[in-house]
């Protein structure tokens, strides 16, 4: 699981889910597109238009699904739900891999019930270059006796594991900062998928009022 806003979905999304499918040596990863984040303020635009945005950057991509589950769910965006319902589908033995960003893992020990994140998963957090911080006290308690070495020893269970890894691209490209030259009409090529680029264009996203 790969969650997110994807507002708009980008090449540091699409490329950290390839080099997190080999790292992990996963059978698929599901890109979801959140609803209503709780911890974030609300998407920029449609939850339609970022999961057309998704299916369009993904392609034919092998091993990536654009996931929909949380759109069609009501109220908040809880990871813990879209968890459960993956591990309902999944069976209680196979692996479940949640993956963050490591901005995101900072505020982990903020979120709706952290701690049956890890009753139904492992957490994978992908460092960030342009992300340094020390970890809060309450985050530190939470994974405390949870982490691993390497992804042999976080998939010898199903859930409860916790590892860090640095993906070899590790590209430092901001939504934000795509949304803020979208706005102005400036250039975005080579930081979207082309067929993302080109539908953002036709419908007028993101543009200034």
């Amino acid at each position: 699981m790969l969650g997110g806003t994807f507002d708009p979905v980008h090449l540091g999304h699409l490329r950290s889910a390839v080099e997190l499918r080999e790292a992990l040596a996963l059978d698929r990863v599901h890109l979801i597109p959140a609803k209503a984040p709780p911890l974030r303020g609300e998407p920029r635009v449609a939850p339609e238009e970022r999961l057309a945005m998704l299916r369009l950057g993904i392609g034919d991509t092998p091993g990536l699904v654009a996931d929909d589950r949380e759109l069609s769910r009501e109220g908040p965006s809880f990871s813990a739900d879209t968890l459960a319902s993956l591990r309902e589908e999944l069976g209680p033995d196979g692996r479940l891999v949640m993956a963050l960003g490591h901005d995101a893992f900072l505020r982990l020990a903020e979120w709706h019930q952290p701690q049956r994140l890890f009753a139904l998963a492992h957490l994978v957090v992908v460092d960030r270059p342009d992300y340094e911080a020390p970890l809060p006290v309450a985050l530190r308690e939470l994974i405390a006796g949870r982490e691993c070495e390497d992804a042999e020893e976080l998939m010898a269970r199903p859930a409860g594991g916790l590892l860090r890894v640095r993906l070899p691209s590790r590209m430092a490209i901001s939504a934000t900062e795509l949304r803020r030259r979208l706005s102005t009409g400036r250039s975005v090529r080579y930081l979207l998928p082309e067929a993302v680029e080109r539908h953002i264009l036709a419908h007028g996203l993101y543009r200034r009022n």
